[in-house]
């Protein structure tokens, strides 16, 4: 079979699509012929250099396809299955685990950076990553929203406790978390303060529920965000930026405030004034991806048709390079799509 995978880390020139042996099923796991994955930042991250990365590593987070072929004591799931993947892994057996708390585990791993990923014709992964594609939606919009829904519910539900009438706000409203984050806060009866870096980017976040869309480069935020919540400022900053917007993140945040941070794009170097953190009661909270129930949660409310997965544009596989270039410009809104041929 034909995939996407490195065999370096480095630039657009470490991409390769070559042939592959193809997967075999062990025992509880399916083979699922992909037929679309989803891009992530972290793509371009594990291209880049994160420690630890096994190589040759093929690319991929996100998938959807087709059961082609089951293992031994698989009970839920048949040949011919349309399926989406839930991406992360865990464990199982440590503390955080037994616990219910499998966001939190010590060894969770994800598809495409611990272990072989979805870029690519055929994927072998255990009978439990493994969801019914809702039948309404396509394989493409099926790929779009697992790990990003994952992440964004995770942050604004399961950390940050969002409740109805609260003010969100969140930046990068045209990426694929930001684009969650909206539609998940909309869904929990939220008002929504959105950021967007063209018109394009705020037009489609006012589409999918923001109340109050800016322009991150020329608007001021901190007024904007002051009037809007009659001096008050916001419940929750949803932050994924970093450097480049932490400061901002901070002044607009109200009394009793909370920033949940599940990234940092622009850089991780930031800094604090820890008396405005202690005379306005503030909480900083970090998040990282999400645990199954969440993934469970969002598949829900996607087959409900409460939020939408949000596809920015498809490419065939074997334009990998240009789909790394197409995600690293930043132009897109929701998610970078790849098709195997």
């Amino acid at each position: 079979m034909h995939a996407a995978r490195i065999h370096e880390h480095g630039g657009l020139e470490v991409l390769k699509y070559e042939l592959v042996p193809e997967p075999k099923p062990d025992v509880c796991e399916v083979v699922i012929q992909i037929k679309a994955s989803a891009m992530n930042h972290l793509d371009l991250w594990v291209r880049r250099g994160i420690a630890g990365v096994p190589l040759p590593m093929i690319l991929g987070s996100d998938g959807a396809g087709v059961i082609s072929e089951i293992g031994d004591d698989i009970t839920q799931f048949s040949v011919d299955d349309e399926v989406c993947i839930q991406p992360l892994t865990y464990c199982g057996h440590c503390r955080f685990c037994s616990k219910g708390q499998e966001n939190y585990c010590i060894k969770m791993g994800i598809l495409g950076e611990m272990q072989d990923g979805t870029n690519c014709e055929y994927i072998a992964v255990p009978e439990q990553n493994v969801r019914l594609k809702p039948a309404h939606i396509s394989f493409e919009a099926a790929a779009a929203f697992p790990l990003t829904s994952q992440t964004a519910y995770s942050m604004l539900v399961r950390r940050a406790k969002i409740e109805t009438g609260e003010t969100i706000f969140v930046w990068g409203a045209g990426s694929g978390v930001g684009t969650m984050a909206i539609q998940i806060a909309k869904v929990k009866g939220c008002q929504v303060i959105a950021t967007g870096g063209n018109e394009a980017k705020r037009a489609h976040a006012k589409s999918i529920g923001a109340d109050l869309v800016l322009d991150h480069y020329h608007d001021d935020i901190a007024k904007s965000v002051k009037e809007f919540t009659e001096g008050r400022g916001a419940d929750l900053v949803f932050e994924h930026v970093g450097k480049a917007t932490w400061e901002t993140s901070l002044r607009i945040l109200g009394k009793g405030g909370r920033l949940v941070t599940c990234g940092a794009t622009t850089g991780p170097a930031v800094g604090i004034d820890i008396r405005h953190l202690f005379f306005k009661q503030q909480t900083i909270m970090g998040s990282t991806m999400g645990d199954v129930a969440a993934f469970d949660d969002c598949l829900t409310l996607v087959a409900d048709g409460k939020i939408k997965p949000v596809v920015d544009k498809s490419f065939p596989l074997s334009e990998i390079k240009l789909a790394h270039e197409h995600l690293e410009n930043g132009g897109q809104i929701g998610k970078v799509i790849l098709i195997p041929e």
